[in-house]
């Protein structure tokens, strides 16, 4: 067989090595947004759990509160955005008070079912140095999203994250938000010190938070 005859073969084998390589950089690039969105639309249900295993540092208890000791918190992520209202917040500026973030969406029937605890203790709690701030997630136009806030008369604000990009933000194998709702409480210096991935009640709510702001 000349050199000739041979060419063609060596480029249609070249050729199906490209492919063969494009076919496996799409199914990577497939599967990278599906994991991202696995975390999105583990949505508006009981949430998952999380244990202590590992270098994780949390502790889930038998009501689902995750929490971590202090000295072996991590700090929460840059968290900053517009709010619903179109202005301009970020969490970091709350640093010196307990902050509760609310992951929430005026889709999410859950959601709703916790609201007016969050509105109550919200304002039972101003004066004492803690700050509530929402992360609205997944509603595709701040009107229903405005809407909800009204209508459960939350007085706090939500930065508007339809796409999920701050949930994430936070590292894997602290305790981020991986469902909604979740709930996460924050100490005075910005450190993640307590976590819910299910709908809380007044009550549980409480349970997260009083702890934290006993702490001097």
């Amino acid at each position: 067989m000349s050199a000739a005859s041979r060419a063609p073969q060596r480029s249609n084998r070249a050729d199906h090595s490209s492919n063969r390589a494009l076919r496996v950089r799409r199914r990577a690039t497939l599967a990278a947004g599906v994991a991202a969105t696995a975390l999105l639309v583990s949505a508006c249900g009981s949430g998952g759990t999380s244990g202590g295993g590992g270098n994780t540092n949390f502790v889930t208890g038998t009501d689902g509160i995750s929490t971590v000791p202090e000295g072996k918190r991590v700090a929460a992520p840059d968290l900053s955005g517009k709010t619903l209202e179109g202005e301009q917040l970020d969490v970091a500026d709350y640093k010196g008070k307990v902050v509760v973030l609310n992951v929430w969406g005026s889709w999410c029937n859950p959601c709703r079912a916790e609201a007016k605890y969050f509105a109550k203790v919200a304002g039972d709690y101003a004066d004492q140095g803690v700050q509530f701030v929402g992360i609205n997630t997944r509603d595709g136009s701040t009107t229903a999203a405005l809407a909800f806030e009204k209508d459960f008369g939350i007085p706090y604000p939500s930065l508007y994250d339809p796409t999920g990009k701050l949930m994430l933000r936070f590292e894997k194998g602290t305790l981020n938000p991986q469902a909604v709702p979740s709930t996460l409480v924050l100490d005075r210096e910005g450190k993640i010190a307590a976590r819910s991935l299910t709908s809380l009640s007044e009550e549980r709510l409480l349970k997260m938070l009083k702890p934290v702001v006993a702490e001097k």
